[in-house]
């Protein structure tokens, strides 16, 4: 088991989810309703794991490998992307379900979160890999999975500062302000 594939199969989930309401009819109401709470909930579920075991770790690796700037870009980056998507998620919930407005906001979330992801494939997770283990990976992926499984009900969904984010997680601080995992210390030697 490794984090960059648990990160991957997650990003293959939430691209099905978002084909699935594509494909249902628009009077489907309770249908789309259904689907949409358990994406939007998913997505934010997924932000906050990988804010709590993924990015703390990419720090910390990348600091340790002597690539603190390109590291932290990401994880800026990543960040915001995921206040965007948490905010285009918050957009759908003002329309109502099946309605054009409804269906253009899905898809503004969609984009947003689609960017996210190719840019992570590309970046945060390819470093990741170049920069660590197998074993670290797959002690990574055992947080991830139980971390989103003893959340399976949803998380709380909060923007974050991107610069706290990153100065909070490199003075060694957990990555979340409450029911942190404190994985990723970058103060460990």
């Amino acid at each position: 088991m490794d984090i960059t594939q648990l990160i991957l199969d997650d990003h293959q989930e939430q691209r099905r989810l978002f084909s699935i309401l594509e494909e249902i009819d628009r009077s489907q109401t309770d249908v789309l309703s259904l689907i949409w709470d358990r994406l939007a909930s998913f997505l934010e579920l997924h932000a906050q794991a990988e804010e709590e075991i993924f990015y703390p770790e990419l720090l910390r690796v990348g600091v340790a490998a002597r690539r603190k700037d390109g590291v932290e870009d990401e994880t800026l980056d990543a960040i915001e992307d995921h206040n965007e998507i948490r905010d285009a998620v918050a957009e759908v919930a003002r329309y109502a379900v099946g309605t054009d407005d409804w269906f253009a906001a899905v898809a503004a979330s969609n984009l947003a979160n689609s960017d996210h992801m190719a840019e992570e494939e590309r970046e945060g997770l390819t470093d990741f890999r170049r920069l660590t283990g197998v074993s670290q990976r797959h002690q990574l992926a055992v947080a991830f999975a139980a971390y989103e499984a003893r959340n399976f009900a949803g998380v709380r969904s909060v923007d974050k500062d991107p610069s706290g984010y990153v100065r909070r997680v490199e003075q060694g601080v957990p990555a979340g302000a409450s029911g942190s995992l404190s994985i990723g210390a970058l103060k460990r030697t």
